[in-house]
């Protein structure tokens, strides 16, 4: 929906050094599993559907693949929310991951779907399919508030999908939510430098929640600079999917290109006119920021700390480790093994204060050891050779 002729650029640059947030190197093990084929395949399918504004069938089909594409994935929350307006009926698609520690407390991360006047695979092919590509990964990553996915219909038409989903979800159900991360237009422009995303934040009046978004968006950039290639920059959110929900009070953040491609609402928005390798950049900065946001695992790993223990040898050859927990006073101490992608492959509970661990049945590759003591958890990457 937007369009670079509505308004005058304010940005304001942001250097990661000047914040506390760390670099966390399991982020990045995340991270780097984002797939440019994926993005390119799915960039592809999704212009292969044509027009897709309200109404038509197009938009259907293509409600149906992403619909298909995360039950796929596995997920089984997957409803289809039908509203109806002068352009026609059409469905926002919302995808629930349920929190390990905040289950009622929810990060929403949207796109929309339908487009105008020609295939839209920038404006926003480009937010679909990054979000399919974040879903995949974070599938089996345990989070601690939980995420809802929302491809938003009728956005085109004056973001009619979530304005009804703000009135009808949100504050019907009275919808806890921590943060709305809103994704728009982020296929860059072919043939352009795309080395930099812009970074959205809520500047609007009455201020109230201005300061949270800010907070939020620091965090947005810091998390492109830090999992990505691509520098960035902060101006401020207007005319997409996170508007109702900045209306209703809600913190917001959000992406943007910064090279504003000239082809959206028009039948030469097209994969032709992008630069997939940009988008795939996107998709790594936002996938990190959204670990961020939602806390994935206690793992979170700063070598630098003091440790309240050691795992050697690291790396092991033979798969046996040794463990030495540094305060004799804990009690109820324990190990957890999680695989980069998050899974939970080994635990043990009440552990000496040294303890063997044999891992032999684990593959060679890099896991996170998390342990827990009464005064602390820590985490250390571990490493079988």
């Amino acid at each position: 929906m937007k369009s670079k002729f509505t308004k005058t650029i304010l940005l304001l640059f942001i250097s990661v050094t000047t914040y506390a947030q760390n670099y966390n190197t399991y982020y990045q093990s995340v991270v780097d599993n984002v797939s440019a084929t994926n993005i390119l395949a799915d960039l592809t399918t999704f212009e292969g559907f044509g027009v897709k504004d309200v109404g038509s069938t197009n938009l259907t089909d293509a409600e149906n693949w992403i619909s298909s594409r995360y039950t796929s994935l596995g997920y089984t929350d997957v409803v289809l929310q039908p509203f109806t307006y002068s352009s026609g009926t059409s469905n926002n698609i919302i995808i629930t991951k349920t929190g390990t520690v905040y289950p009622n407390t929810f990060i929403i991360i949207d796109a929309h779907y339908d487009t105008i006047n020609g295939p839209g695979t920038n404006d926003n092919g480009s937010g679909t399919v990054l979000l399919l590509e974040i879903a995949r990964l974070l599938k089996d990553i345990n989070t601690e508030y939980s995420i809802k996915f929302i491809h938003f219909s009728g956005e085109e038409d004056g973001l009619v999908g979530s304005n009804y989903y703000v009135d009808n979800t949100v504050n019907i159900d009275n919808l806890d939510i921590h943060l709305v991360f809103n994704i728009d237009q982020v296929g860059g422009v072919s043939g352009e430098t795309n080395n930099t995303i812009t970074c959205e934040e809520d500047r609007s009046n009455p201020p109230a929640n201005n300061s949270a978004s800010s907070a939020m968006t620091t965090i947005l950039a810091n998390s492109i600079e830090f999992y990505s290639s691509l520098d960035t920059q902060i101006s401020y959110a207007y005319a997409s999917d996170y508007i109702p929900f900045e209306n209703n009070g809600e913190i917001i953040t959000g992406l943007y290109e910064t090279n504003e491609s000239s082809h959206p609402h028009s039948p030469t928005d097209t994969l032709a006119n992008m630069d997939p390798a940009f988008l795939t950049e996107v998709t790594k900065g936002a996938l990190g920021a959204l670990l961020e946001f939602a806390s994935s695992n206690p793992l979170s790993i700063n070598e630098n700390e003091q440790n309240t223990f050691k795992i050697y040898p690291n790396p092991s050859t033979n798969g046996m480790v040794h463990l030495n927990i540094s305060d004799n006073n804990s009690m109820n101490n324990s190990i957890t093994i999680y695989d980069v992608l998050g899974k939970e492959v080994y635990t043990k509970t009440n552990l000496q204060t040294v303890e063997s661990i044999n891992l032999k049945h684990l593959q060679k590759g890099v896991y996170i050891a998390v342990v827990k003591t009464n005064a602390k958890t820590t985490t250390k990457k571990l490493i079988l050779n």
